[in-house]
């Protein structure tokens, strides 16, 4: 398994991308996904809610159990991945690509979030 080095990494095993125009993209990351089996159902927080780190902002189902989604910044949600609502398996082949999950408009500097080498080192991969 390959954390795209670009990314930072939460210990709850969302990714977050580099913050453009105030603005990042969240997802969760291949370990999660694996561990998670096939995704069925995805429950994205909404565009205008308002996320806070490491708490919960939604959910996804798999085969094998239902798990809670945490956000790993504070801010505003400016979109939900539609296509992953659609199709969930998304978040099984492609999590770092078409898997993402949601955009947040990042309020401050995140804190406490991992780099590829670190996450690849907690997750054990």
């Amino acid at each position: 398994m390959s954390n795209p080095q670009q990314l930072r990494y939460s210990k709850e095993h969302e990714w977050l991308s580099a913050v453009e125009d105030g603005v990042a993209t969240i997802g969760i990351t291949e370990y999660a996904a694996n561990a998670l089996g096939d995704v069925v159902y995805a429950q994205l927080p909404a565009v205008g809610d308002t996320v806070t780190a490491g708490e919960t902002c939604g959910e996804l189902e798999s085969t094998k159990s239902v798990s809670d989604l945490y956000s790993p910044v504070s801010g505003e949600v400016t979109e939900a991945n539609q296509d992953v609502v659609d199709d969930p398996s998304l978040v099984n082949s492609a999590p770092f690509e078409g898997g993402w999950l949601f955009k947040v408009r990042v309020a401050g500097e995140p804190e406490d979030l991992l780099s590829a080498d670190e996450y690849t080192e907690f997750s054990g991969n």
